[in-house]
């Protein structure tokens, strides 16, 4: 969804080619050839060949830069701070985020007992995390300053998930936290993505 999205937001053609993840489709070859850790998304521009839905977005954003939203800071300064706010959602959201989904989205689904305990460990965790966003959203509209960029729009699908558990009272919690979740998952681009997901 992360590097659809971004290819809404960037309004580019695409042609979607879709893998059957139940029957292991990811897990042998061609697709293999293609990413080796046998997951999904995948992305073939050309001759060339990436994974990683971070990477894939960054990729799209610059070479793509003067399409669609500009989802990177040209001035250096800015980029730079950009990047750091993309490095935190990497390292330190994602990872309180993603074990969340987990716990009280994925296990669910799949008939799996949820694990309160890993779920308290990690609700703190995210807690943390969101006290310095709510800091750095009290003085600027997005992470990375006034203008949407990569270090927001990377956190759409686990936030998406989130906010409809009861994790949400801890970004509800959180004014410009709350303000911030509204605004970024009201994106045309990602709403566009979301129905695709809920017609498949």
């Amino acid at each position: 969804m992360r590097v659809l999205a971004c290819l809404e937001e960037k309004e580019l053609g695409y042609e979607f080619i879709p893998v059957n993840l139940r029957t292991g489709e990811s897990k042998k070859e061609p697709f293999l050839s293609l990413n080796p850790f046998g997951q999904v998304p995948v992305l073939e521009d050309g001759d060339l060949k990436l994974f990683e839905s971070r990477a894939i977005t960054k990729y799209i954003a610059y070479t793509y830069a003067k399409n669609g939203t500009p989802l990177i800071c040209q001035d250096p300064k800015k980029m730079a701070m950009e990047c750091v706010w993309m490095e935190v959602e990497a390292q330190r959201y994602e990872n309180a985020a993603a074990k969340l989904t987990w716990e009280l989205c994925i296990k669910p689904n799949k008939g799996m007992a949820t694990d309160d305990a890993i779920v308290e460990e990690y609700e703190a965790k995210l807690a943390t995390v969101l006290d310095v966003y709510e800091d750095r959203l009290a003085n600027s509209k997005y992470l990375a300053g006034d203008c949407f960029t990569l270090a927001d729009f990377h956190h759409l699908p686990t936030l998406n998930y989130l906010l409809g558990t009861k994790i949400k009272a801890l970004f509800d919690s959180r004014i410009h936290v709350n303000t911030w979740c509204a605004d970024i998952l009201a994106r045309p681009a990602w709403k566009k993505v979301f129905a695709m997901k809920d017609n498949k």
